[in-house]
């Protein structure tokens, strides 16, 4: 079974006005697709799309593909898709051990499994030990890693970037790129990229698909 991500004929309209389309593409497993162009080009509306979440607004048509099976009509919580935003929407009331025990399966065992995956996860994201601590005391750097740890330990099949390294300092942002593309690479998951900036599609080392307005 390919692991791939694939969009056929994909359109979406507002109104009268075709927003954007036709449009196919297909993302490999391990691999990173740039989306890039202008603000109401459609980028974060085509994620929207591929999640099962598009406003009612839109009127779109056109097939989801993910692992040889089609998506378009199933809802979000059944599509195994992950995806990270500007902000990591880390939830407030939540430790950080509890945000990420939060993304997990329901299947996955006991509480002592569970605890085993999130500190598992914690390590790995260079943050051991960090499982009962408030988010409200983390870094920028570290809130944006628990939510990639959160986003990856749910399982998904295809990863979908919406702009979350815009909000980041140069340096910082540099650093959570290289960590973002690395894990997202080592579990082979299609990765599909929305940004402005042209130095994230450099990283990205990818295909890069430019909308028009």
């Amino acid at each position: 079974m390919s692991q791939t991500l694939r969009l056929e004929d994909v359109r979406i309209a507002v109104g009268r006005r075709t927003l954007l389309g036709p449009l196919t593409l297909e993302v490999k497993p391990g691999e990173v697709l740039t989306v890039m162009g202008p603000s109401g080009s459609g980028k974060s509306t085509l994620l929207s799309y591929v999640c099962g979440t598009l406003d009612p607004a839109f009127v779109a048509r056109g097939r989801v593909w993910l692992r040889d099976r089609e998506i378009t009509r199933q809802p979000p919580e059944a599509r195994r898709v992950g995806i990270l935003f500007q902000d990591d929407l880390l939830f407030p009331h939540l430790s950080v051990g509890q945000n990420l025990a939060f993304g997990l399966p329901v299947g996955v065992g006991g509480p002592a499994a569970r605890r085993a995956r999130v500190e598992a996860a914690l390590e790995e994201a260079d943050l051991g030990g960090f499982a009962d601590r408030d988010p409200a005391t983390l870094s920028g750097g570290q809130r944006a890693r628990v939510s990639l740890m959160r986003t990856l330990l749910a399982e998904p099949y295809t990863l979908l970037l919406d702009e979350p390294f815009s909000r980041l300092d140069a340096e910082l942002r540099e650093r959570f790129r290289r960590f973002v593309f690395t894990h997202a690479g080592s579990r082979g998951l299609p990765t599909l990229l929305v940004t402005h900036d042209p130095a994230d599609a450099e990283a990205a080392q990818g295909p890069v698909l430019r909308l028009l307005e």
